[in-house]
């Protein structure tokens, strides 16, 4: 039963930066891969960050450069540091917790609520 709780979310003008986390409970957290997933109005449900167990991380190619994902395993908590933002990073993002230790392939299980993030023009 993982519970994941995303905070961090707001509204930020173009070029600004905002930092993401995700609390996790409920989890063996240390020994699973974590994502970011990001759904914007009426698109599908995009991947955008991995990281696994080891600290090894994976980006869509959009975002390379300029979010960062990383873990603190003390904590429980994933992160996902947001730079130099566009209003095309509007979206609602979620936490997700991986089933494996491996960062590739992620294999999705459970997930966060959700927190919303958007860029203004």
């Amino acid at each position: 039963q993982v519970q994941l709780v995303e905070s961090g979310g707001g509204l930020v003008q173009a070029g600004g930066s905002l930092r993401l986390a995700c609390a996790a409970s409920r989890i063996f957290f240390s020994t699973k891969a974590m994502a970011w997933y990001r759904q914007a109005p009426g698109k599908q449900r995009e991947l955008v960050a991995r990281i696994g167990n080891g600290g090894t991380t994976n980006y869509v190619d959009s975002v390379k450069g300029r979010f960062t994902i990383s873990r603190d395993n003390a904590k429980n908590t994933v992160y996902l540091q947001m730079n130099s933002l566009t209003p095309e990073d509007t979206a609602v993002y979620y936490c997700c917790a991986g089933t494996t230790p491996w960062d590739t392939p992620f294999s999705p299980g459970s997930w966060g609520q959700g927190t919303q993030v958007t860029v203004s023009s």
